[in-house]
């Protein structure tokens, strides 16, 4: 399929494509999963509900047709899903996607790194949000160790998925005490530490903006004890900032989407795992094409609504999101279903 490739309202090209493909976790973050909402009886999506990975693989080479060079696969936890490595394999196939990227809280890793490694995955981002036991398992939501996610990283490693990227979602009061640690514990490792303000995805997490540590205050924090200076941006759309330890042992990234949002610069779409296109993480809809992919429609048929759905873009929710609360907002999709 030949396409030109498409921007949308604010000039801004279509590069990354963000797959969930379940939206059931082994985890509680409250942040996102909160216990007390997904309990044990929680009515999560039946398999028919699901995009097939067929289907899936054929939305992503109609994405590649109109500029997608970068997927990343999320959840949920997407390890969750069986045989991931079919998709995965499916994918590195596609013509034009060079980087195949999966979202994962790690703890399947020492089971399926090397069969992903084997099937095109090319490196993982693994969530760890404290290495301290009593922190870990408040922000899991489990009686899950960072000793298991740690094993994760080393088996991504040993599998050679990189570069390896430690994301830590930052909350006021609840972890934010144990930041220092984790940028010590992987300086000098060739992992990339990034830390991410609290965002107001979803309405359950019960997010207020006190929970908010600013950027400028992680990196106040670290640089304290691990003096930072800023590297500019690897490319256009890059999410994190970067900073490198001044004695060269590495680099941390942070990710300020409340405080300092990237919105301009933002080429990322997103596919929930029940066929849904989002084209910000903050949306409270999006264009439903499973029912579309099995009504029998052609390859052409598929790329023009992508194309419809990117070039009428306009999002930017975090540069408005101050006059989008003050004026009631909209109830949005949930992290888990929307991947992150």
């Amino acid at each position: 399929m030949e396409a030109t490739a498409p921007t949308d309202h604010l000039a801004r090209p279509l590069r990354d494509l963000r797959i969930s493909v379940t939206d059931r976790c082994n985890f509680r973050c409250p942040y996102c999963m909160p216990a007390e909402i997904f309990g044990d009886k929680h009515d999560f999506m039946s398999r028919d509900q699901l995009l097939s990975f067929e289907e899936i693989a054929r939305l992503a080479r109609a994405f590649a047709g109109l500029g997608v060079r970068k997927v990343r696969i999320t959840g949920g936890e997407p390890l969750i899903r069986r045989d991931l490595a079919e998709l995965v394999r499916q994918i590195a196939a596609i013509d034009g996607v060079d980087d195949i990227a999966l979202t994962t809280n790690g703890l399947y890793l020492p089971e399926y790194a090397r069969t992903l490694a084997e099937a095109g995955l090319d490196r993982v981002t693994v969530s760890l949000d404290s290495l301290d036991e009593t922190v870990f398992r408040r922000m899991a939501g489990r009686e899950s160790s960072p000793e298991r996610v740690l094993e994760g990283i080393r088996a991504a490693e040993a599998a050679g998925l990189s570069p390896i990227k430690v994301n830590c979602v930052v909350v006021r009061g609840v972890n934010d005490h144990t930041l220092v640690d984790l940028a010590r514990r992987f300086r000098g490792t060739g992992y990339i530490m990034r830390f991410i303000e609290f965002m107001d995805v979803g309405n359950l997490n019960e997010w207020r903006e006190e929970q908010v540590v600013p950027a400028a205050e992680i990196v106040r924090l670290i640089d304290a004890e691990l003096p930072l200076e800023p590297v500019d941006a690897s490319y256009r759309g890059e999410v994190a900032r970067r900073y490198r330890y001044k004695d060269g042992q590495g680099e941390i990234g942070v990710v300020s989407s409340v405080t300092a949002p990237f919105c301009g610069d933002c080429t990322r779409v997103r596919l929930t795992s029940d066929g849904r296109v989002l084209t910000c993480l903050f949306a409270a809809t999006g264009m439903n094409l499973r029912d579309l992919l099995r009504s029998g429609v052609s390859d052409d048929q598929i790329l023009e609504k992508l194309r419809g759905i990117w070039t009428s873009r306009g999002d930017r929710y975090s540069e408005l999101r101050a006059e989008s609360r003050r004026s009631g907002g909209s109830r949005k999709l949930e992290m888990y279903q929307v991947g992150g």
